[in-house]
Formats: structure tokens, sequence, C-alpha cells
């Protein structure tokens, strides 16, 4: 199991903190939702005693509570000062985020979280912030703001993950880069954002799920990995060139969306500095599997018959939800 039982009560807490932040009707009550999350997520973190753990909550606890505190106070001068007000909550919701410059926490506290505490926040903690930028999109300026921001989330992303060899850290400076997409998909359309952050979810677990399965955290931990079976070393490499949207993976999917948005709205510049951002992560990705790869021996210890240990559903499922890009490329390349 990923968590406890134990743990069930912060779980539920923790979901119920972002399904507030996101239906509250005013800023104090999304406040109130954020904190709840903020509270929920800190036991879940320190699940186990040891340093390591103790220094990521602490860590996060204060970022947040940094953001928590500016956000309180712009709402309470939202009516005297709505547009310098409006620019402090989309700055605090970029550091709750990690957004550039304000990522120096995020690899940080991404490294000292185990696998399962990585995904969650890679995903969950991450969707009632970007909810909250969605409702602020009705003012022309904070719209510049946040494309600007995530120009820069995309190239400090791509850029930060070339010669880190800690798997968590790769994947926090990638979560750092599809963000940006992300953001700039809420500056034309609030729906695609929430297309793009499912595709990123269900492609993410099951790298994560791999990784936590032979407790890999280090690009020296893969490379001496064993894996119970080919299919499992066969479906990391996949899932990772899915991850970094190589098509024609699923991960591509939203990316060529993201494409033809950009250019309908003649957004060419931001859409050069994304493409290039794309390449940069496909390469440090291609630096994880080529080695992988050559290590594994895939050909030589193939065995057609998968143990019960294959046979795990929702992994099956994760693993050919990758392979939708293939099956259904024609709706979604031309549609």
């Amino acid at each position: 199991m990923f968590f406890p039982i134990s743990s069930i009560f912060f779980f539920f807490f923790l979901v119920s903190g972002s399904i507030l932040s996101i239906s509250s009707s005013s800023w104090f009550g999304a406040w109130i939702g954020l904190e709840l999350n903020l509270l929920s997520f800190i036991p879940l973190i320190t699940i186990k005693m040891n340093p390591y753990f103790s220094e990521a909550a602490l860590k996060y606890f204060l970022i947040q509570a940094l953001a928590s505190t500016v956000i309180i106070l712009s709402s309470s001068i939202f009516m005297l000062f709505p547009n310098y007000s409006s620019l402090l909550l989309l700055l605090a919701l970029f550091l709750k985020l990690g957004v550039a410059p304000f990522h120096f926490w995020f690899p940080q506290v991404m490294e000292g979280l185990l696998w399962p505490q990585a995904f969650i926040l890679m995903s969950i903690q991450k969707l009632a912030p970007m909810f909250l930028i969605s409702y602020l999109m009705t003012n022309m300026i904070l719209t510049k703001i946040l494309i600007i921001f995530s120009i820069l989330s995309a190239l400090i992303g791509a850029i930060g993950g070339l010669n880190v060899l800690k798997l968590r850290t790769i994947l926090a400076y990638s979560s750092i880069n599809h963000m940006s997409w992300m953001l700039i998909a809420i500056s034309m359309n609030e729906m695609l954002w929430l297309t793009y952050f499912l595709f990123y979810i269900l492609i993410s677990s099951s790298i994560v799920f791999l990784f936590n399965t032979i407790q890999a955290f280090s690009f020296s931990d893969l490379l001496n990995s064993n894996f119970k079976n080919s299919f499992y070393s066969l479906s990391l490499p996949l899932a990772l060139l899915s991850l970094g949207g190589l098509p024609p993976f699923t991960g591509f999917i939203p990316k060529w969306m993201m494409i033809q948005i950009l250019m309908s709205n003649y957004m060419i510049v931001p859409l050069f500095f994304f493409l290039v951002s794309a390449l940069i992560t496909l390469y440090f990705y291609m630096r994880i599997l080529i080695p992988f790869l050559l290590m594994q021996n895939l050909m030589m210890s193939f065995n057609t018959k998968l143990s019960p240990y294959s046979y795990n559903f929702p992994f099956l499922s994760m693993f050919f939800f990758n392979f939708l890009g293939l099956i259904f490329p024609i709706p979604f390349l031309f549609s």
C-alpha cells in the first residue's frame, strides 16, 4: 500500500480542502480550503519519522504559510485596491505552485519525499491553486503576466533538469515545465488546462508507480534495479517518452492541442520557447533511458509468460493509456 489505513483521515481532508477552495465564492473561503489542504498534507509527509521527511515538511509548511499570508492580506484589501490585490493574489498562487522564479523550494521538497507523497505534490496539490488562477484571468494585464511567467517556467523547468541524477528532482523540474503549458492554457481556455492536467496525472502516475515498485530514487538505483519481469522494464521507457510528449505517444496529444491553440491565436513567440523547452526535456529523459535499456538487456531477458505480479489491473490500465496516441491519433491531431 502507498499509505497506511490510518492516513485515510488526512487524505480525506486533503481532498476536501481542495474542493472547498475550488467551489468557494470568496477568497476567504478559498484560503480556508488551502489551509485545510496544507494541514492535511503535512502529516502525510511525516508519516515515517525521518529527518529528511521532517525537513521537507518544514520547508513546505513555511513556503505555503507565507503564500497563504499574502493571500489573506491581499483579499482583505481587494475592494480598496483591486488591481494591486489581484496581482498579489496571482504571485502568491505562483509561490504555492512553485512557478518560476518561485520554484526554488519545489525540487528541494520533492527530494525529501517518498514517491506516493511526491505524486500528491505533483498532482492534487496543484489543483486548487490552478483553479484559483483561472478565476483571476479577467484582467488583460494579469493574463500577460501569466504568459510571461509560463514562458519562464518552461525554460527553467527544462534547463534545471539537465545534469541532474536524482529522479525526484528530475520529475520536479519536469512538473515545472508541464505546469507552464497548463498556465498558458489557462490564459486562453479554462477547460483546456484541465484536459492537459488529467493527461499529466495519468502519465505521471504510471512512472511514479514503477519508481516506487523498485524503490529507485537516483540514476544509479535505476541502473541497478531488478524488475520482476521485462514487461515493467519495457513500460518505464515508454511512459517517460510519453511524459516528454514524444509523438505518437499519449503525452503528445495535449501538447498538440496546445500547439494548435497557440498557432490559432498567433502566439508564435511563446510557442517557440515552449517547443524548445519540450526538446530539452526529451533530451534529459533520453539520458536516463539509453543507459537503462542497455543495462536491462530486454531482448535476452524477455519472457513471454508473465508472472502474476504483472497482472496489476491499475498499472496495466495506466500502461495502455500511454498508447492512446497510437490507437486514436486521427481525432486528436486533426480536430
